[in-house]
Parts: structure tokens; sequence; C-alpha cells
């Protein structure tokens, strides 16, 4: 069962280029936050899979929700960061 889970993450990781790309390579501001984002769940997943690789998932789940709000808090504010920026003052 373990050769699954690294074959999966391995999957994954190969998978996660896709919106690394899109961070890198992004034509606006907010298709690179869009992408990071998308790299986040992908990171989220990859830690659960290594939870059930190492047979402690309780230890995991929390790392993952901890990461989980830290990406979230961050999207928002780089979101609300880049709206305010681009709106135009006299």
């Amino acid at each position: 069962m373990q050769t699954f889970f690294i074959l999966i993450s391995a999957v994954l990781v190969l998978v996660l280029l896709l919106p690394f790309y899109r961070v890198l390579q992004g034509p606006t501001v907010f298709d690179r936050l869009l992408g990071a984002a998308a790299v986040g769940a992908k990171i989220i997943t990859l830690v659960l899979l290594f939870g059930l690789v190492y047979g402690r998932p309780g230890m995991f789940v929390d790392i993952a929700l901890g990461y989980a709000v830290l990406n979230f808090i961050g999207v928002i504010a780089v979101a609300r960061y880049f709206r305010t920026a681009s709106v135009k003052r006299p």
C-alpha cells in the first residue's frame, strides 16, 4: 500500500508543475495568485499523503489544516493588496 501512496505522490508532484508554471509565467498578477493557491492546495494533499505513508495521519492532518489556513489568509491578503493598489487615486 505504501508503494501506491508513493506513486500517487510522484504523480501529484508532476501535476504540481502545471500551476507552478502559471505562477512563474502568468500574464497578470491575479493569474499568478490563482496559480499560487492551486500549488498550495496540492501541497496540502501531498502533506496528507505523507501522513498516510508514515502511518501518522493525525499529526499530518493538523499540519495540513494549519497550512491551509495560512494559504487562504495569504491569498486573501495579497488579493486585497493588489485590488487596492490597482485603484487609481487622484
